[in-house]
């Protein structure tokens, strides 16, 4: 039985003035690459990588040498609330597979491992995200930077997707670019660095939502992820996946349920008299969330370089009397097409 996060920590973890034998023996048993050193009161000292147990033996070190003088004390750590992208950023850009969780008092409570961070198992399915717009809404800002690549807290919108998506074990992905696509294809390069292999389907001209899916290199053979370029989202992808596979569907749209509060009181009249008044009601639709699951025979049916709109594609199926299912999505949403919507991606007013 493969071991549990806590075990493989566990195992990996010694204790200061350990031998150069117990951190060889903690490397094993672990599996983690790292060994772990901690003082008596399980504050994180540092850490001792199978590299800095070799050059050890280099110098003259025996199995039985204390591993004090070989620890790593300027590791890097993040806090048990660090979230995912923020490890997986800290792992890419120091090129480092493991970083150690510690809490306000430097007490070891965790590890994250490349592995974990980037999630399991791996899907079969492939991802489209749509990231061709120009985002005239909220120029200036794309003058020069296409809209999917704005950055909210730090990281650029569409960084945000791809990485949500190979969290979510999806290892393919397309990129569908037209507008200052070059941007796109600078930052994300072939999708290594991100976990992921990444593609890009370079329209001719604009091809709506949905045209792009006619320049895939080959048809899908699973039901194929599609989303928006400019959505700020925390949906999960896997169970809206598993969901459409276990209904047996043509499609399946993501849905968020939208409220908007009347300004006024509203009166219903009947036979010219007032029935009844409600101040300021609260109406609640459900809107389409930017997100698809296609399955491979429709995604077939997309005409080479003609534009399409995904909703036209969605309401083909029903047309045809395909079943088209609804997954609520309940997690963090916000689709940043205008100013005031990007300020609150961002945590701030318009």
């Amino acid at each position: 039985m493969p071991l549990t996060r806590a075990e493989r920590m566990q195992l990996s973890t010694v204790r200061a003035g350990a031998t150069l034998r117990d951190a060889m023996l903690a490397l094993e048993s672990g599996g983690t690459e790292v060994t772990l050193v901690v003082g008596g009161d399980r504050q994180l000292v540092g850490i001792v990588t199978d590299g800095d147990l070799r050059r050890a033996l280099l110098r003259g070190a025996t199995l039985d040498t204390s591993i004090d003088g070989f620890v790593n004390a300027r590791f890097v750590s993040v806090g048990p609330a660090a979230a995912r992208t923020e490890v997986l950023d800290q792992m890419q850009a120091r090129r480092i597979g493991q970083i150690p969780i510690v809490d306000d008092d430097g007490t070891l409570v965790g590890l994250h491992l490349m592995h974990d961070v980037l999630g399991t198992p791996e899907r079969a399915n492939w991802a489209v995200i749509m990231a061709g717009g120009r985002g005239t809404r909220l120029a200036p800002l794309t003058e020069n930077v296409p809209k999917p690549m704005l950055r909210v807290a730090g990281r650029p919108i569409l960084e945000r997707l791809v990485l949500h998506a190979v969290g979510f074990g999806i290892r393919r992905l397309f990129l569908a670019i037209n507008y200052l696509g070059s941007v796109v294809e600078e930052h994300f390069g072939d999708g290594a660095r991100f976990g992921c292999r990444i593609e890009y389907l370079r329209e001719p001209r604009a091809l709506g939502t949905g045209g792009a899916l006619s320049l895939l290199p080959e048809p899908a053979r699973e039901p194929l992820l599609v989303m928006n370029g400019d959505l700020v989202t925390q949906a999960n992808l896997g169970a809206m996946l598993d969901a459409h596979a276990h209904g047996g569907h043509a499609a399946t749209l993501g849905v968020r349920r939208y409220f908007h509060t009347v300004p006024f009181g509203c009166v219903e009249i009947e036979s010219g008299r007032v029935r009844a008044m409600e101040e300021k009601p609260t109406l609640t639709r459900l809107v389409n969330a930017g997100i698809y699951v296609l399955g491979p025979q429709v995604v077939g049916r997309v005409v080479r370089d003609t534009e399409l709109a995904l909703p036209s594609l969605l309401d083909d199926c029903l047309q045809r009397g395909e079943s088209v299912s609804a997954f609520e999505i309940e997690d963090d949403w916000i689709d940043v097409g205008q100013r005031e919507q990007l300020a609150q991606a961002r945590g701030r007013s318009a």
